[in-house]
């Protein structure tokens, strides 16, 4: 059944989209694989939808076609597209320079509102949230003098090579798929199930741990929450031993202004943020405690002068720092988190609504404004459970059967993103183009 509704939809989507489908022949000529980035290319649909503006909660293609926008960018765009504050901002300093390798007014500004926000008093910048990670990590082994990180099975946190392990049937292996690793990441990358304080304790114990590196909800393996005194045990496990904790907040930063970690009291050594922060202009920000900076003054003085590695020409330019500049400062407000978790409320509303009346054996997992489907009745606690109910036809299907009503939502797994500027009538058609597709498979 899944298999003729994916011949359909296809056929649909081609012959609504032939603008799209002309300009895909003619990327195909010049980008490798038809696209700027391999990811434009995961999308449901069978080649990529070219789009020509995105306003607000809702993009059009070159077709002409408007969508209500759930993806939003996989998060840049989590506050809408085009936001008039940071159009001023970008477009001003474009004028008069995207870049100097100087600091500039707003870094100092930035800086004091990142403090302000997050708890962190000390921060660097960089040019995307992996980036950030990796300077994260080449720090935390530079100040413990120690060798290994520690991650989260299924985990995902940009291109940082230590992070590509996951554990199959237990044992630490690479990523299948990991292209051009020719050293063995398992020697220096150590990964638990989520959710397994025993298993955490276990890998911690030899004292060789450098860092942990996690997302507090980890949401690319479809969204898995945290149980109970998770975090808590977490941070507590880690001092224990001197191991560092860095908290990628980059898709977490849903869950309210100052993150999952001002929300729920988190107290990491250094946090990281990229994606949003700067409203889709590329850009990350990562910060650290007044106690782990003094132990970076301290290595620095051990290694003495050179090249660090760490950093890039184009990390905290001007341009970046107007963006983050307003985004912290007129978009990312209360008023903005209160109004998009009101719309994911009613998106978590509308779809249990949806699983109840159809008696579906699915759920919702919810992590502020953002919404994952689970195609399971009970919601996974790790990576390893999570696999198991991952119907990857289903979730095709769904993208693509969403995607021919006006619907764009995440194309990995069925990840949902509110913005302030959904509104409710969005949020209806989003929920009852699913119901849509679960009456068809229901009647299959």
């Amino acid at each position: 059944m899944i298999a003729e509704l994916l011949a359909a939809e296809r056929a649909r989507f081609l012959d609504e989209h032939p603008r799209s489908v002309a300009m895909a022949r003619a990327a195909a000529a010049v980008w490798r694989g038809g696209a700027p980035m391999h990811w434009m290319n995961d999308w449901a649909s069978p080649l990529p939808i070219f789009a020509a503006q995105g306003v607000g909660a809702q993009v059009t293609d070159v077709d002409g076609k408007l969508y209500d926008d759930f993806c939003l960018g996989d998060t840049p765009a989590m506050f809408g597209h085009g936001d008039a504050s940071v159009a001023a901002a970008v477009a001003d300093q474009a004028r008069r320079g995207a870049g100097f390798m100087l600091p500039t007014a707003s870094a100092v500004i930035v800086g004091k509102l990142l403090a302000e926000r997050f708890g962190l008093p000390l921060w660097q910048a960089a040019t995307t949230a992996s980036d950030a990670n990796r300077a994260a990590i080449r720090w935390a082994r530079a100040v413990t003098q120690r060798p290994v990180i520690l991650v989260f099975d299924g985990c995902y946190h940009g291109m940082v090579e230590d992070a590509f392990v996951v554990l199959d049937a237990g044992v630490a292996t690479m990523k299948p798929g990991l292209l051009g690793q020719v050293h063995d990441l398992t020697a220096t990358t150590r990964v638990v199930p989520f959710n397994d304080l025993d298993a955490l304790e276990a890998a911690l114990a030899p004292g060789d741990v450098a860092a942990v590196l996690a997302e507090p909800v980890m949401t690319n393996c479809g969204m898995i929450l945290p149980e109970r005194g998770f975090h808590e045990a977490l941070r507590r496990l880690t001092r224990a031993v001197g191991t560092l904790l860095i908290l990628d907040e980059t898709h977490t930063i849903s869950t309210g202004p100052g993150g999952y970690t001002k929300a729920y009291g988190l107290e990491p050594d250094v946090f990281v943020l990229g994606k949003a922060v700067a409203g889709g202009v590329p850009a990350a920000v990562w910060g650290v405690t007044a106690e782990l900076s003094a132990r970076m003054d301290e290595a620095q003085a051990r290694i003495g002068p050179g090249q660090s590695g760490i950093g890039t020409t184009l990390s905290g330019a001007a341009l970046a720092m107007a963006a983050m500049r307003a985004m912290l400062s007129d978009v990312m407000t209360d008023a903005a988190y209160a109004s998009m978790l009101a719309g994911a409320q009613r998106l978590v509303a509308g779809l249990e609504g949806v699983i109840a009346a159809r008696v579906l054996p699915w759920s919702v997992v919810q992590v502020g404004a953002r919404v994952e489907l689970v195609f399971a009745s009970n919601p996974p606690k790790n990576a390893d459970a999570m696999r198991k109910v991952l119907d990857h036809a289903a979730v095709e299907a769904l993208h693509l059967w969403l995607i021919n009503r006006g619907v764009l939502i995440a194309p990995f797994h069925n990840m949902m993103l509110v913005s302030p500027v959904t509104d409710d009538a969005a949020i209806d058609r989003l929920v009852a183009a699913v119901d849509g597709f679960a009456a068809v498979m229901r009647d299959a």
